[in-house]
């Protein structure tokens, strides 16, 4: 066999481990536990435990958070973990969040309520199917619309707050749909969030991040329902500052084409 014949022989075999459509154990756990979450979640909300299914939503977000950081750690990607995270998303940050909201507080709007549900619903599913296929056109710094895990946390932090305050859903339905509004239509819009992805934790850094981290651990644990919704307030507002500033700055504003580069996260549906 000659020398070519080899170089072509080794190229095969490289570009079918590439297409390994195998099922890895460890990032898949990390999947069915975010899962657990949201169906955990929706379970305590049929039950009327509505700070629980807050919980069980803010767990699966960051358990949504590490799979592909545990593949990409361990060299476990594979194209069924991407399909997984997709139905998991769409379940923990689709479908719970809507349903949450619609047992605590929407229920008395009568036809509305469910109508605010379903957008959000809907759009949560639209969302996932555009960052599938707009993945290897979209700049990495920035998600394209409010990413679900964060419209989730929006709608779960709200419930979780003024559960823990002691207000009920009846009292608040009305806010209650305008956020289920703006939640569902900010993640279907053009508008650029900040994702993090240039971030690198295998870098080294100064002490006083490591200070700083601290420090926030603290902060959120003074009183988590207060500082977790505030914080996704912030970002959750934070794309349209953002857009309106490269909108003045005369800077383009689309997240598409922006770079060539494929996200780190290719098929992780934040």
């Amino acid at each position: 066999m000659s020398d070519g014949e080899d170089s072509e022989l080794a190229s095969g075999e490289v570009l079918a481990r590439k297409r390994s459509k195998g099922i890895y154990i460890l990032p898949n756990l990390f999947t069915l536990a975010a899962l657990f979450g949201g169906f955990y979640a929706i379970v305590m909300a049929m039950n009327g435990r509505f700070d629980q299914a807050a919980i069980g939503v803010f767990c699966a977000m960051v358990l949504d958070s590490l799979d592909g950081r545990v593949a990409r750690m361990t060299n476990t990607q594979s194209a069924f973990g991407e399909q997984m995270d997709s139905l998991s998303d769409m379940v923990s940050f689709g479908a719970a969040p809507a349903l949450i909201a619609y047992v605590w507080a929407l229920t008395s709007l009568g036809r509305w309520g469910w109508i605010a549900a379903f957008v959000y619903c809907a759009c949560a599913a639209l969302r996932l199917a555009r960052f599938n296929v707009n993945t290897a056109v979209v700049d990495k710094r920035f998600f394209q619309g409010l990413p679900s895990p964060a419209a989730a946390a929006l709608v779960a932090g709200f419930i979780w707050l003024l559960t823990d305050l002691g207000v009920s859903g009846q009292e608040v339905r009305w806010p209650m749909f305008a956020l289920m509004l703006y939640s569902g239509l900010t993640m279907v819009t053009n508008v650029p969030f900040y994702s993090f992805k240039d971030l690198s934790l295998k870098r080294s850094v100064p002490f006083v991040v490591i200070v700083a981290i601290a420090l926030g651990i603290a902060v959120i644990n003074i009183h988590p329902p207060i500082v977790m919704f505030a914080l996704f307030v912030v970002y959750g507002f934070s794309g349209y500052a953002l857009y309106g500033w490269r909108k003045t700055k005369g800077l383009q504003t689309s997240v598409i084409s922006t770079s060539t580069d494929e996200p780190d996260e290719r098929g992780l549906h934040k």
